[in-house]
């Protein structure tokens, strides 16, 4: 048995295949003491989480300062000042040693003198402000070289605008800001006290989401991958579609859907079950831009499939106080409308093209796959059942993860009964391998969330900002000006922040400074509900990933298909049209999320099926068969009307494209009527 610390190459057998490491691309150029020391801080982290989650939680200005100090160290180690491909040098350790101790001890401080700063309330200390500095530094750097240089731009540039005004630190560069920028200012103490010494900064909601029940699931994630959740679910994709036109894409669809709600990842989605299904799909004629296409759209759609729908939809319950479980409810119908409709843009593409299914000897049989794997399948449902029973994320995280290390030793036990005489030396060796893959988990976990928690960390910052100088009512009153009061002008203009707000953050702290923004002025303005204002938002922030000219997991994709990265992601982002028009109809079809009398949540469920179908076969000029011109035309506007908010306009709508669509398959049988007599 290969243990899954050794990574299979990709082949074009889907067969025993092992889902690629991509944890330690560049750890080559490491030390291998600053490996153990990386290994250490890591696993040391994890352990934490897991000991405040299931055994003895902590208060909130205990738990988020301690894990922002672990995570500040992890990343000066894990990626030195000058990029992973270099050695550190003396001048290297010297400044990463620098920012390591800022990182510890601005994290530490706060534990260290909470008493004092809560009585203090206020009246800060020049050490107070300086450690809020020096955090605030060491959180921007950090983001630098663990998110992007776009983040920390985006921090900074927040900074100073808190800082411009006739009060502030900057008074002349208040002086250049349009008159509904302008504020009073801030001063550094102000300033500081703010983003470090109160709850609405660095230490505020978003790290605090990332800190407890992200961090929790991302580790849950990285369990399951390390003891092989990813070739299960692939190999269960690939025995239920492989068959089918254009198997392997399909079998993306599912796949991905199910790797990208454990991952946390698109862009991690597309680099591993990419690797097996793209080539696959390349083998049976789809073009290298459309298999790398399909696979960032699917893997997108991770991101919106419970019931792991990735660190927004922690931040969503957190900011609306709806139930952890009722958002994975009230995402599921969505999420199938989404993967159904890029489902439905591969079949269409399969036929259009006249491809085939993968032969029988190339595929897995459920059977067999469900029997290798049932194991994986326990932890879900035991993690369903725990947040249906109202019990804490962060419990449930923690519970899950026993539950993987519990099924997963049952299952190695098991083997090792059945695989010979149980000699000492099977035994040991049995037991090494499951703590190393233990400790492999828990490292996995805690480098996979670094990222996330220093995004939250500088979205914090940003949200601090909008907090001190009212920004957010500023944009709402900009948004309503621009929109004219029109809500789809205004939703048009969500989607636009969306977009560029994408280029440099990503999805989560796109999601998070947009919902700030936006946020109050679709609830309060425009009276879109809250919970359907947030899903929006989600939803837009994912558009970063598949929408040109910057389209992450469109890159990926390209790269792991040998296509060029701009064709790829115009591909994605036909792919993953249903991320602009699902949120448009649960905006003005409400019953899709909250339900309603049953034949309301009916007609309104076939409308979303019938209108995501007929796009896509508009876009393609194909669904039964191909499309003339004239009936592409028509059912574009009949398209539009199943968004409108009269059910008279609606039922025109539908009557128009059940038309159309039957007109198409009429004329498709007739043709292969006629080709059959030929």
């Amino acid at each position: 048995m290969r243990p899954s610390s050794e990574p299979t190459p990709p082949t074009d057998q889907i067969k025993g295949n092992v889902i690629p490491s991509n944890l330690r691309s560049a750890d080559h150029v490491q030390p291998r003491p600053v490996l153990w020391l990386i290994t250490a801080v890591a696993v040391s982290l994890s352990l934490f989480q897991l000991y405040t989650a299931g055994i003895q939680p902590l208060g909130l200005f205990y738990q988020r300062p301690a894990h922002l100090a672990f995570v500040l160290v992890l990343a000066f180690l894990i990626f030195p000042v000058f990029g992973q491909t270099r050695a550190r040098g003396p001048v290297g350790w010297l400044i990463d040693g620098a920012f390591i101790a800022a990182g510890f001890f601005s994290g530490f401080y706060i534990i260290w003198n909470l008493d004092e700063i809560i009585a203090r309330a206020g009246w800060w200390t020049s050490t107070d402000i300086t450690v809020g500095i020096i955090c605030t530094l060491a959180v921007l750097e950090a983001s630098r070289r663990a998110v992007g240089l776009g983040m920390t731009i985006i921090g900074f540039i927040a900074i100073l605008y808190a800082l411009a005004g006739t009060r502030g630190a900057l008074p002349g560069l208040g002086e250049w800001m349009p008159g509904i920028l302008e504020h009073r200012g801030a001063n550094i103490d102000r300033l500081m006290g703010q983003l470090y010494l109160g709850q609405e900064g660095i230490f505020g909601l978003p790290l605090g989401v990332a800190a407890t029940f992200v961090f929790m699931f991302v580790l849950f994630g990285a369990f399951l991958e390390k003891t092989g959740a990813g070739k299960f679910f692939i190999d269960l994709a690939f025995a239920a579609t492989g068959r089918k036109p254009g198997g392997p894409a399909k079998a993306a669809v599912i796949a991905s859907a199910g790797m990208g709600s454990i991952s946390g990842s698109a862009i991690a989605n597309v680099v591993t079950t990419g690797a097996f299904t793209i080539p696959l799909m390349k083998r049976l004629g789809y073009k290298p831009k459309q298999a790398g296409g399909i696979e960032a759209a699917a893997s997108t759609g991770g991101q919106i499939t419970p019931p792991l729908m990735g660190a927004g939809a922690f931040l969503i319950s957190e900011y609306t106080r709806v139930p952890y479980i009722e958002i994975v409810l009230v995402s599921i119908f969505p999420a199938i409308l989404y993967l159904g409709t890029v489902y439905l843009f591969v079949h269409i593409l399969a036929m259009k093209q006249g491809m085939k299914g993968m032969s029988a000897t190339e595929l897995p049989l459920v059977r067999q796959v469900l029997k290798a794997g049932w194991q994986f399948i326990l932890p879900l449902v035991l993690l369903v059942w725990l947040l249906v029973n109202n019990i804490s994320p962060m419990r449930v995280g923690f519970w899950a993860i026993i539950s993987v290390i519990a099924v997963t030793g049952l299952r190695g036990a098991w083997a090792l009964y059945a695989g010979g005489p149980m000699t000492g030396t099977r035994i040991r060796d049995s037991v090494l391998r499951g703590l190393r893959m233990i400790f492999e988990s828990l490292e996995l976990g805690a480098r996979n969330a670094v990222a996330v928690s220093i995004a939250c960390a500088v979205a914090g910052i940003i949200v601090g900002v909008v907090g001190l100088t009212g920004l957010g009512l500023k944009f709402s009153s900009m948004m309503i000006s621009l929109s004219g009061g029109n809500i789809v002008i205004a939703l048009v203009l969500v989607l636009i922040a969306s977009l560029v707000l994408g280029l440099g953050l990503p999805v989560t702290a796109s999601y998070i400074v947009l919902i700030v923004l936006v946020g109050p002025a679709l609830h309060n303005e425009f009276g879109i509900p809250l919970l359907i204002a947030h899903l929006v938002v989600f939803w837009y922030s994912q558009d970063s990933n598949v929408t040109p000219p910057v389209a992450l997991a469109g890159f990926a994709g390209a790269a792991v298909a040998g296509a060029k990265p701009m064709e790829t992601s115009v591909q994605a982002w036909k792919f993953a049209k249903g991320l602009y028009l699902i949120p448009l109809f649960m905006v003005f079809n409400p019953e899709i999320i909250f339900g309603g009398p049953l034949p309301v949540v009916l007609w309104t469920g076939f409308t979303a099926i019938l209108g995501l179908a007929a796009f896509a076969a508009v876009i393609e000029g194909w669904l039964f068969g191909r499309m003339d011109p004239v009936s592409r035309i028509i059912a574009i506007p009949a398209i539009a009307a199943l968004f409108w908010p009269d059910f008279r306009i609606e039922a025109a709508g539908v009557a128009v494209l059940i038309l159309v669509l039957g007109w198409n398959w009429i004329t498709a049988r007739r043709q292969a009527a006629a080709t059959v007599t030929r």
